[in-house]
């Protein structure tokens, strides 16, 4: 650094690598990334241009650029164009969204699991299969194409969220390997993909792993606008799309009709890929047409049943264009995203004998029971979601950040999820949680865990905690 000549000069960051035995680059990109960790660099904080962070430390640009890379594909940092280099708005928050192990004293309320009724029915149901003369042939590795039997099934199940398609299905190993699956075949680091501001954790950490720089797309009333996409388009060279139409994940919000036409739209006008997570899509009594539906050639189309029906079926439904089927195929048996003939198998059985449509009715039911204790309980405040959608989106007083209730909410013994979790570059996230309603093992453990969360609302942070 030159001598006394930035003593006084007003930067966001100064870093000290004077001691690093290290290469420059990574001393640098090490030292931005512990002072993100320990809160000295606060989220949304604007970084020095790299040229005056390259004069300040004496060093080649190409020494801050590399460094700045290396945290971008952490997800640590956002460089928006035009604009300059920010700390991430979730920089500081795990994003990995796990369960709590069961624990004795830990009401989940954080990860999004269905209802456990089904899986004593699916069992029933997987001990007849056991009496097939051919079920043993079922133990063999299994293929992403899979067969007319159980393609047809599929397509029966899509029928009921209005999606008639003759373009190919692909079979994944449930909805976050389909993601994973479709990001690497179709993209490569360092390219962008536009998301809402607020987007699936899942999405942002297959990003990160994958060195993908998600952009966040300009709503209004919580839906994308054409401008906002055209201008990420043209500025921010997006190549691709990644949306949630059907109760977004973690807003709830359903995208309207229109949304998913403009969409479909622009992608063909712009030749940008969009990926339609439609993970929620068989929860809703009354579906839309999916934006695959408008722009077929465009839109890779994924469904599960993890959410639905139950997660450890593992097997996800995607709806490549034919132009990229290729691509996808070698990718997931690159990757070994195979699937297990005995649940493909399973499940096709379960679509094509009606047993998946009366347990999608049976979670409905339930999602609407629990609903109906939400809204008892927390009716008073603003909490997001319609009586199908299986968690609800909590809008905090102003007196609470997403992470002080998560905090909170956790040492009372009830795991939510802060907005913070869920933000996307530098995106400043509403102050909100998400509850997972349906997570708790029965409606008793609910209704504890939301009497908790009301008196953590009602309190002022003093909540007093019962050891």
């Amino acid at each position: 650094m030159p001598f006394n000549s930035f003593e006084q000069y007003p930067m966001s960051w100064k870093p000290n690598i004077n001691t690093s035995s290290t290469p420059l680059y990574i001393a640098i990109a090490e030292q931005l990334e512990q002072d993100i960790k320990e809160g000295i660099l606060l989220p949304g904080t604007k970084l020095p241009p790299q040229r005056e962070l390259a004069d300040f430390l004496d060093v080649n640009l190409s020494t801050i650029t590399r460094a700045f890379k290396l945290c971008g594909q952490k997800g640590l940092i956002y460089a928006s164009i035009g604009s300059g280099t920010f700390v991430s708005s979730d920089a500081a928050t795990n994003k990995i969204l796990l369960p709590t192990n069961n624990s004795a004293h830990m009401i989940e309320m954080g990860s999004v699991l269905p209802d456990t009724y089904a899986n004593e029915e699916i069992t029933r149901y997987m001990k007849k299969m056991l009496n097939d003369s051919d079920f043993s042939k079922l133990f063999q590795y299994g293929r992403p194409e899979g067969n007319v039997w159980q393609t047809e099934a599929v397509a029966k199940l899509l029928d009921k969220v209005g999606f008639q398609t003759d373009q190919p299905i692909l079979l994944g190993a449930g909805g976050q390997n389909a993601i994973v699956g479709t990001l690497a075949a179709l993209f490569q680091p360092g390219d962008r993909i536009g998301t809402d501001p607020i987007t699936y954790a899942g999405m942002k950490t297959a990003a990160n792993m994958l060195g993908i720089q998600l952009v966040a797309i300009q709503q209004k009333n919580g839906e994308m606008t054409k401008e906002g996409l055209l201008y990420a388009c043209k500025n921010e060279h997006i190549k691709g799309l990644y949306v949630i139409p059907d109760f977004h994940n973690p807003t709830t919000h359903t995208m309207s009709k229109e949304t998913r036409k403009m969409i479909a739209e622009v992608a063909r006008q712009k030749d940008i890929i969009v990926i339609e997570d439609a993970i929620y899509s068989f929860l809703k009594e009354q579906p839309l047409a999916p934006i695959a539906f408008y722009a077929p050639e465009k839109v890779v189309y994924i469904a599960s049943v993890s959410k639905t029906i139950s997660p450890g079926l593992r097997l996800s439904f995607i709806v490549t264009p034919t132009a990229l089927r290729k691509k996808i195929i070698e990718t997931l048996y690159t990757l070994n995203i195979s699937v297990s003939p005995v649940m493909v198998e399973l499940t096709a059985r379960l679509i094509q004998d009606g047993v998946a449509q009366t347990i999608l009715e049976k979670h409905r039911l339930y999602a609407k029971q629990q609903n109906t204790l939400v809204n008892q309980y927390l009716g008073d405040y603003d909490i997001l979601g319609d009586d199908e959608c299986i968690f609800r989106w909590l809008i905090l007083p102003e007196k609470f950040t997403g992470v002080q209730f998560e905090l909170l909410a956790s040492k009372a013994g009830v795991q939510v999820y802060a907005a913070e979790r869920f933000a996307v570059g530098k995106s400043k996230p509403v102050n909100a949680v998400r509850l997972a309603i349906t997570a708790p093992d029965n409606s008793t453990q609910l209704e504890q865990a939301l009497t908790v969360l009301k008196e953590l609302l009602e309190s002022d942070g003093d909540y007093t905690f019962v050891d």
